[in-house]
């Protein structure tokens, strides 16, 4: 499966499926809250969220992906990431884009 953020792929003649998305809602447990809001005291990264949104986006994608092949794609096109505050401590990352397959 091809993924890319343009609307197009070089060389390739493209038939448009449909938008496909794939979403997820992460937390991290108590313990790493806590101190991750310790860190916002001093600054600098907060890792575990950090790690938390990677996780998600992964996990987003990945579902994206597996709507896209039950509809027989080759390729998602202009893939976009959108995330948003559920709760504290919790987000929402959705992956979206537009399934396509190649003309022969």
């Amino acid at each position: 499966m091809i993924l890319v953020n343009t609307d197009y792929i070089s060389g390739k003649e493209l038939e448009m499926l449909g938008m496909v998305k794939g979403s997820t809602i992460q937390s991290k447990n108590v313990g790493k809250d806590i101190t991750q809001s310790f860190k916002t005291l001093v600054g600098g990264e907060l890792k575990a969220y950090t790690e938390m949104m990677n996780e998600a986006r992964a996990l987003a994608t990945k579902r994206m992906v597996e709507e896209a092949e039950r509809l027989g794609a080759d390729a998602i096109v202009n893939i976009r990431y959108a995330s948003a505050a559920v709760m504290q401590g919790a987000a929402e990352v959705m992956a979206y884009g537009t399934a396509v397959k190649f003309k022969a």
